[in-house]
C-alpha cells in the first residue's frame, strides 16, 4: 500500500500497541447461577458441542449462526467462546473458510479480541493465512465498530505476512471510514486502490451512495455516479435506493420519482426496496392513489411486495376507508404468510361489514377475510351481521 494512504490511516486511526504478539485470551463474563433459563441455555451449548462431532453438522453455517445470535441475546458470550473454541479440535479448522467463518461471527456480536487471537493462532492449527482470513479479522474490527486498529492491521499485517490487499480489504476499510462519518476520507480509497493496481467494484461505489445518503449528502451521490460512469461501473437498484430514500425522507417526492425513471431509462431493474422508498413517500403525504399506481406497478416489474410494502399501505387503506384495497393486500398477506397484526385485520373485517349495509357483497367479503385467517386471534364480527366470533390465526 502507498505512504499516502498509510498517513490517511494514520490521521484517522491513531496507531496503537504493536499486534506481533498473540493478544492475551479476551476475558469474558462468568456464567450467572443456574437458573431455568440458563439451564437451557447450557443444554443449547452441550447439545450444540455433541452436534460438532459429525461433518455434516460442522458444514451447516447457518446452525452456527442461528445458535451464536440466540446466545448472544441471552447475553452470553462466554457460552459463545465455549462453543467457538470447541470447534478447534476438528479437521476442519485446518480449513481457512470454516476458520473464517469463526472469526466471522466473533465479529458480528463485538467479540473482536477473539477474532483476532484465532487469526493469530491459524500458523499454529496449521491454517494458512491468506487475504480471505485477513479480510475477515478487518470485518471483524468494522462490524464490532472498532476503529482505532484498523490503520494498524492495514500498516503491519500485509508486509508482515506477504498478503497483498484485494478489493475486499480496501471495500472493508471504505465501509469503516463511512462509519466514522470520514466521507472524504471514505472517497480518497478509491484512488488509492487504482495506484495499486485494484480497480473499485460495485460495492465500493454503493457502500458510499448509501453512506452520503444516510448523511443527507445527496449532491455528492450525483459525483458518485458519475465516476462509477467513468469507470464502466455499471449500477444497480442499490446504487439508486438510498438517494431514493434521502429524497423522500427530504419530503423531495417529485424528484425521487424523476431518479426512479432515469432509472427505467438506464436499463437498471428497480427491486422492491425502490418501490417502497416511492411508496413512503405517498404514505407520509396521505396520497392513497399514487401508492396504489406504484404497488401496481410492482407486479409489472416482475417484483413482489413485502412486509414492508403491506404494511404501510394497509394502514393507508384503513385510514383512507379503502377496504376493498385492504381486503387485497390482506389476501396478499396471507399468501406470503406476513403478520398483520390482529387489531388491523379487525379494522378491515368492521369497515367491510359497515359498508355492507350498501352491498351484500362486502359482508361476504368480511366473512371471507375471518375465514382465511381463522386459528388464533378472536375477531369480533360487527352485531348486526348476526354472527358469531371466530378463533384468527394471522401468519401473515
Amino acid at each position: 500500500m502507498s505512504s499516502s494512504v498509510y498517513r490517511r490511516l494514520n490521521g484517522l486511526f491513531p496507531a496503537t500497541t504493536s499486534t506481533s504478539s498473540l493478544p492475551k485470551t479476551p476475558k469474558t463474563k462468568n456464567p450467572l447461577p443456574k437458573t431455568p433459563k440458563t439451564k437451557n441455555l447450557l443444554d443449547i451449548v452441550e447439545n450444540f458441542k455433541k452436534s460438532s462431532d459429525s461433518e455434516h453438522f460442522r458444514n451447516r453455517a447457518s446452525s452456527y449462526k442461528a445458535t451464536v445470535r440466540r446466545l448472544f441475546n441471552a447475553g452470553k458470550l462466554s457460552y459463545i467462546e465455549d462453543i467457538l473454541e470447541h470447534q478447534k479440535r476438528y479437521k476442519n479448522i485446518t480449513n481457512e473458510r470454516f476458520t473464517v467463518r469463526i472469526m466471522s461471527l466473533y465479529g458480528k456480536y463485538g467479540m473482536f479480541e477473539h477474532a483476532h487471537k484465532l487469526f493469530d493462532e491459524m500458523p499454529h492449527l496449521k491454517c494458512d493465512r491468506t487475504v480471505v482470513s485477513f479480510n475477515a479479522l478487518l470485518g471483524a474490527y468494522v462490524n464490532s465498530k472498532n476503529f482505532d486498529k484498523i490503520g494498524q492491521l492495514f500498516r503491519e499485517l500485509p508486509e508482515k505476512l506477504s498478503i497483498q490487499p484485494d478489493t475486499v480489504s480496501y471495500n472493508t476499510v471504505v465501509k469503516a471510514f463511512c462509519q466514522m462519518g470520514s466521507f472524504d476520507a471514505a472517497r480518497s480509497v478509491i484512488e488509492e486502490m487504482e495506484k495499486n493496481g485494484i480497480g473499485p467494484d460495485l460495492i465500493t461505489f454503493n457502500t458510499l451512495l448509501d453512506a452520503f445518503c444516510r448523511n443527507n449528502r445527496i449532491s455528492d451521490t450525483e459525483k458518485v455516479l458519475a465516476q462509477m460512469e467513468e469507470k464502466n461501473v455499471v449500477p444497480n437498484a442499490r446504487s439508486y435506493n438510498p438517494k431514493l430514500r434521502g429524497l423522500v425522507a427530504d419530503n423531495r417526492i417529485s424528484e425521487a420519482v424523476e431518479v426512479f425513471e432515469e432509472m427505467r431509462r438506464k436499463g437498471v431493474k428497480p427491486d422492491i426496496y425502490s418501490f417502497n422508498a416511492l411508496i413512503k413517500g405517498f404514505w407520509v403525504s396521505k396520497n392513497l392513489e399514487e401508492a396504489k399506481r406504484w404497488y401496481c406497478e410492482i407486479a409489472k416489474n416482475d417484483c413482489a411486495p413485502d412486509r414492508a410494502t403491506i404494511t404501510m399501505l394497509l394502514f393507508l387503506a384503513c385510514d383512507e376507508g379503502d377496504f376493498d384495497f385492504a381486503l387485497e393486500l390482506c389476501k396478499e398477506a396471507f399468501h406470503q404468510r406476513f403478520l398483520v397484526k390482529s387489531a388491523k385485520l379487525q379494522c378491515v373485517v368492521d369497515g367491510l361489514a359497515k359498508e355492507s349495509e350498501k352491498k351484500k357483497k362486502k359482508l361476504d367479503e368480511a366473512k371471507e377475510l375471518l375465514e382465511l385467517g381463522k386459528s388464533n386471534y378472536k375477531l369480533k364480527v360487527p352485531a348486526d351481521t348476526k354472527e358469531q366470533s371466530y378463533s384468527f390465526s394471522v401468519l401473515v
